[in-house]
């Protein structure tokens, strides 16, 4: 589990293709200076475990799920990315609850002078988007600006601009969103009794 507030700003310097996956080996000597085998590290937003630490650098094995899923697909040598340890029990939320389970990719449309920041993202992550709520992109939680049906709008500050990789974001480039766990698990309860009561109802309609 994580919280969306990086850590710190790596990079990718080793990709070891695999059968069905891939194998990368980042450089981040924050998030390793405590990093064991068998930790959890968000890496662009994906929850990785670590396979290796030596010298300041991690190694993780991606499957072929997660590169369907998530731009590390296209993860090169001298990419940087975004890096957070799993959050501890007891400490701050600062973001909100990302899991590191991606759910798609977005593409990064244009960034005003005041930090407005568009992105483009699939219509069945969408519904899950709402003004006022959180969202992941790369690993970054932030408070949805505007909504509509294949885009989003953020404000970004500043700070993450200088401390993440979306204050390097050219338009085209593609992201990695993870939207709010709440929101899928509310309708997934919702779903079959609204089923039911429309059911129900048209039976009724039809006496």
């Amino acid at each position: 589990m994580f919280t969306g507030i990086v850590e710190e700003r790596g990079q990718i310097v080793a990709v070891e293709p695999l059968p069905d996956a891939a194998r990368l080996t980042v450089a981040g000597p924050l998030v390793t200076s405590d990093a064991k085998h068998g930790d959890s590290i968000s890496v662009n937003g994906v929850c990785l475990t670590v396979v290796d630490v030596s010298g300041g650098a991690f190694t993780v094995d991606v499957v072929h799920e997660t590169l369907l899923r998530s731009s590390l697909a296209k993860a090169h040598e001298g990419d940087q990315v975004n890096l957070e340890r799993a959050m501890a029990l007891g400490d701050r939320l600062g973001g909100h609850i990302v899991q590191g389970h991606v759910d798609g990719t977005g593409v990064f449309v244009s960034r005003a002078d005041d930090g407005l920041t568009t992105f483009e993202l699939p219509a069945d992550l969408a519904k899950y988007v709402v003004e006022k709520g959180s969202i992941a992109v790369d690993g970054v939680s932030l408070t949805v600006a505007s909504v509509a049906d294949d885009r989003f709008s953020v404000a970004l500050i500043p700070t993450t601009l200088s401390l993440t990789t979306l204050g390097l974001r050219q338009p085209g480039d593609v992201v990695n969103l993870e939207v709010d766990v709440l929101a899928k698990y509310v309708e997934r309860l919702a779903v079959p009794h609204i089923a039911t009561a429309t059911a129900a109802g048209q039976g009724h309609n039809g006496r």
